[in-house]
């Protein structure tokens, strides 16, 4: 199931999440203005490596480590990568922000993408592989619209057709395929070898956290249409 819109009003103009559009685009921009070599030196400075974590102090610094944290979430392996985050994050993000205010919806955002790393760091912590993408934060603004709108209705394209369904199903299906491919990852991890390809662990983490998180963050006071009456 892909899903093309929601039918959720909102009443403030989502500026952070054009915001963080706008950047993972620019980012992914420069990334393809790029040679292979300065690519190569990107990734290995700003990607976040599993395995740096675990050596912190010997090699990189706690400041090198840290900042690696955020700058991996605004890197991306390709035009695919990139648009599909990006295509999520425009859909389910603009309510999310609607609800938690500008400041607390990117400081939500930052948060949720930190915690889906340390999952999947979690499930394979000695890989030299850099994690990219921002598919993690993004997780965690999926499992807050699943707490917070549940009902909302999504076009949805699912095989042939085109139809909508509750938030709770699209949302719901999207989880339980990433926890169940991360389940069936955990079998091949060797603590020898680097496993590549895409960080479910990651996207099980981050969505968890946007569900705990979202419960905790209060919904902003004023909250005045503009757009819908």
């Amino acid at each position: 199931m892909f899903p093309i819109k929601d039918d959720q009003p909102r009443y403030s103009t989502p500026l952070v999440n054009w915001f963080l559009i706008a950047l993972n685009i620019l980012v992914f921009l420069f990334e393809s203005s790029l040679d292979r070599r300065g690519l190569r030196f990107l990734f290995e400075q700003f990607s976040l490596i599993p395995a740096n974590v675990l050596a912190l102090g010997t090699v990189h610094s706690l400041l090198q480590v840290a900042l690696s944290f955020f700058t991996s979430m605004f890197l991306h392996e390709g035009w695919p990568h990139v648009l599909g985050n990006m295509w999520f994050l425009f859909i389910f993000g603009d309510n999310v922000e609607d609800y938690l205010g500008h400041f607390q919806y990117l400081v939500f955002y930052l948060l949720t993408g930190v915690f889906a790393d340390a999952a999947q760091i979690a499930a394979s912590p000695h890989s030299h592989l850099g994690m990219v993408g921002a598919s993690g934060a993004i997780a965690g603004v999926l499992g807050a619209y699943f707490i917070l709108y549940p009902r909302a209705r999504v076009l949805t394209w699912f095989f042939v057709f085109v139809l909508y369904l509750p938030a709770w199903i699209v949302l719901g299906e999207w989880f339980a395929l990433q926890f169940l491919a991360g389940a069936a990852s955990l079998s091949t991890v060797n603590a020898s070898r680097d496993m590549g390809g895409v960080a479910f662990w990651a996207h099980v983490g981050g969505f968890i956290a946007g569900i705990v998180m979202i419960k905790i963050f209060p919904e902003r006071r004023r909250r005045s249409p503009y757009a819908y009456q």
